[in-house]
């Protein structure tokens, strides 16, 4: 058994020699994808966790499997004053993380050839662990997320993800079969490449297979990257939420979140949610956030990635969620615009909008959820004051007074307490979609 363990980790050590991952090129910088670095934001899991700001500099960030480095870059550009270190078991891939890296003027960063499990060897401490893409490939993933656990901080955070096992149970089928093939016996290259594309082409379009996995994406030189990385993937296997939370009970680790948690609200799957099925109606309440998630994924089975968060147990922050605060925590409050909206183009647009007195489209900097979401322009000038930097509740209450002094019916000044829950119910809007963030 440990030898053929020894032998699949080959495997995959030269698929990713042979075609490091991801095939981005050097230049390309992720600056303009602020819903990739909102995630990969220490920021954003830390105030899911602790309803805690945190500052990003000095912090340590480790990317477990960097591959080619895409993603340490958008570390290091989502959390400024961190340092980033990368591990990766393919030389290929290092060398190029480096030199991505290099190319984009990050000089806090360093990369080494290491595999996850040789890391509590190391004496090395993190405050974030990134752990994109790699952790399904491991046998024992609850062994994985250990060797992880001993060189992460306290108050750290891990985020990593399993392929599910449901979702993307197509795609396994068609890798037995190209393995029952011969496709797999050594490094998929161009030959086996193509033979791929030749018999999915010469599958009739009804046919499940076809149907369920095949797209003309998968065709060209741009293709090759996605065969591999679905059809001929070493290594490549699913899970289950079960298997999930099992490999955080193994590593004795405690869940955050799911890293796309808005779109995990099993209420959303039903037509009224405000008015559920007897069954479910009950039930709910009492269940766990295990079993709410695994009956989330075998209703709606569409995320690829089990995608999530965790930490050590017990260390996360008590606090009173918002939308339980009472009048004194909202006096008291703190809001802080999110770092990643914090760029001259959304400047720019804000304050034309509140200008020329047009709505405000939020979601055109951060896309997090589906619908479009826009502000007024008598409330988005509350934004205003947070580009400089975070606000007190009454400040700005203040500051939204000042541009409304009279209430626009009755030409009578502007109420306090009216003013005071506008604004409220503006950042509670804004919270609970993660444009703002709120400290009691």
């Amino acid at each position: 058994m440990q030898a053929q363990a020894s032998d699949l980790l080959e495997k995959i050590r030269q698929q990713f020699d042979s075609a490091p991952y991801p095939r981005i090129p050097v230049d390309k910088s992720p600056k303009y994808k602020p819903s990739s670095l909102y995630i990969h934001n220490l920021v954003t899991s830390y105030y899911l966790r602790n309803q805690k700001v945190i500052d990003t500099k000095g912090k340590i960030i480790l990317d477990a499997g960097c591959g080619s480095g895409y993603t340490s870059l958008i570390l290091a550009e989502a959390n400024p004053g961190a340092k980033i270190v990368g591990i990766d078991i393919s030389e290929e891939s290092i060398k190029l993380a480096r030199q991505r890296l290099e190319f984009h003027g990050i000089d806090n960063a360093e990369f080494h050839v290491l595999g996850v499990e040789d890391l509590p060897l190391s004496d090395w401490e993190f405050d974030y662990i990134n752990c994109d893409e790699l952790l399904y490939l491991f046998n024992d993933i609850g062994k994985a997320l250990q060797a992880m656990k001993a060189v992460l901080k306290p108050q750290g955070i891990i985020r990593s993800n399993l392929h599910s096992s449901i979702q993307r149970v197509s795609y396994f089928r068609a890798q037995k079969i190209f393995t029952m093939m011969g496709l797999m016996d050594e490094n998929p290259e161009d030959l086996e490449m193509g033979i791929v594309v030749e018999i999915m082409n010469a599958l009739k379009d009804t046919v499940k297979l076809k149907e369920s996995t095949w797209d003309s994406n998968y065709e060209g030189e741009n293709g090759k990257q996605r065969i591999l990385m679905n059809y001929l993937f070493q290594g490549d296997k699913g899970y289950t939420i079960t298997d999930m939370f099992n490999g955080f009970r193994t590593a004795n680790l405690e869940f955050i979140s799911m890293v796309n948690w808005r779109e995990w609200n099993l209420e959303s799957l039903f037509k009224e949610p405000d008015n559920l099925p007897a069954l479910i109606a009950m039930s709910l309440p009492e269940s766990s956030v295990e079993e709410q998630l695994q009956l989330f994924e075998l209703i709606h089975p569409v995320h690829r990635l089990l995608d999530f968060w965790c930490g050590h147990p017990n260390q996360g922050q008590s606090f009173v969620p918002v939308e339980e605060w009472n009048d004194c925590d909202w006096e008291q409050a703190k809001v802080h615009l999110h770092p990643q909206l914090k760029t001259s183009l959304f400047r720019e647009e804000l304050i034309a909008c509140v200008t020329t007195i047009k709505p405000f489209v939020i979601s055109k900097h951060l896309s997090l959820i589906e619908n479009v979401v826009s502000i007024d322009s008598s409330m988005s000038v509350c934004l205003i004051p947070l580009l400089e930097q975070p606000q007190s509740m009454t400040s700005l209450v203040k500051h939204w007074k000042q541009v409304r002094p009279l209430n626009p019916v009755t030409l009578e000044p502007t109420d306090d307490k009216q003013a005071f829950y506008l604004v409220q119910q503006l950042l509670l809007m804004l919270e609970n979609l993660g444009y703002v963030m709120l400290e009691a």
